[in-house]
């Protein structure tokens, strides 16, 4: 971490002394379970590959405005930092980690937003517990509000909706729309709302408007699956003479981030079941092992177990092959309903002429 990292990371007493329990409301004690301090947070952007691209951009328009702002502030008001940024993508590409990197490398008090904890029984409780998210973040700024699957809270508002999760949204926007405000000192407030999703198409287009920042995190390509794979394997063991990179890289494609971790954990096991095997085989197993005869990873040992390369390909097949059936299904479904609805349209016409 460099130096502006450790000149704005916040250490826990400096957390404690922020969350002074004697100021904070009822309902801010209960979002307070929920903040995490930046050295709490074990991860980097080091520790994630092939995601450069989107890592800059996220320094350049979250981090630097939240940790500068009188740099920002006296260029123009516009280069404040952005009161929501959503991360979208499929699943296990590197959304949540992007988050917990981004408030670790910020220094920023990190609120992870569970939906439990802005659920309450008692009618009411629901839109206080979310002013009080706001209120907190204030309190703590540089803050960063973080809500995973933001499209299970904030979706779309629909007729049918029940009326307190319709409240809950609405009271949402209200405070979200604060944030830009100044203080008494005409400072931006240093809050940012951060989302991640697989669904962007559920979420609410009134909260797509308060997220200007949006960055699409899609399945790594060839270049980031060979970042990925070297990142996860680079304490790893390996057989040198008997693995080839390039080859996993090149049948890893349509894997996610998730997916290639998953992989090498799979291969790794392989040398260390062989090993326990053969100790197994010799009645040595008891009388202790050496992990330095362990052999290193082969590229062999992606496929010579169960869940390897080629049937997690062939379950990804399946499933999108599922999806787009369902898809190509719910678009009959549509034009036969709009084709029912233009014949009753006409005979509607039809009759609207003859009466007259």
């Amino acid at each position: 971490m460099n130096g502006l990292d450790e000149d704005n990371s916040e250490s826990e007493e400096e957390l404690d002394t922020k969350l002074d329990l004697s100021n904070l409301t009822e309902y801010e004690l209960k979002i307070a379970d929920d903040v995490v301090a930046s050295d709490d947070i074990p991860v980097s952007f080091e520790d994630i590959g092939g995601l450069e691209d989107i890592i800059e951009e996220l320094k350049e328009s979250v981090i630097y405005p939240l940790t500068m702002p009188h740099l920002y502030a006296s260029s123009s008001s516009l280069l404040s930092a952005p009161s929501g940024v959503l991360l979208y993508g499929p699943p296990g590409c590197g959304k949540t980690m992007l988050a917990k990197a981004l408030a670790h490398e910020s220094g920023a008090c990190f609120i992870n937003l569970h939906i439990s904890t802005v659920t309450e029984k008692w009618y009411g409780d629901s839109n206080k517990l979310v002013n009080a998210v706001f209120s907190l973040a204030r309190k703590l700024q540089p803050a960063i509000v973080f809500i995973d699957e933001i499209d299970a809270v904030l979706g779309q508002r629909r007729s049918g909706e029940h009326e307190a999760s319709g409240m809950v949204k609405a009271e949402f926007m209200t405070q979200w729309d604060g944030l830009t405000s100044a203080n008494s000192h005409g400072t931006p407030q240093r809050i940012c709302v951060l989302g991640a999703t697989n669904r962007i198409n559920d979420i609410d287009e009134a909260i797509l408007r308060r997220m200007p920042k949006k960055f699409a995190v899609p399945l790594p390509s060839t270049h980031q699956r060979r970042g990925i794979l070297k990142l996860i394997l680079n304490d790893t063991k390996i057989d040198k003479d008997h693995f080839d990179l390039d080859y996993v890289v090149r049948v890893t494609a349509g894997m996610s981030g998730s997916d290639l971790k998953d992989a090498c954990r799979d291969a790794v096991m392989t040398p260390v079941r062989e090993y326990i095997r053969q100790k197994k085989a010799e009645g040595s197993l008891r009388a202790g092992v050496d992990a330095r005869q362990v052999r290193g990873i082969r590229t062999s040992d992606f496929f010579s177990t169960k869940g390897n390369i080629h049937q997690m390909r062939e379950s990804q097949t399946t499933a999108l092959v599922n999806d787009l059936e369902e898809d190509e299904e719910d678009e009959r479904r549509v034009e036969s309903e709009l084709d029912t609805s233009s014949e009753r349209s006409r005979d509607d016409y039809h009759e609207t002429v003859n009466a007259s």
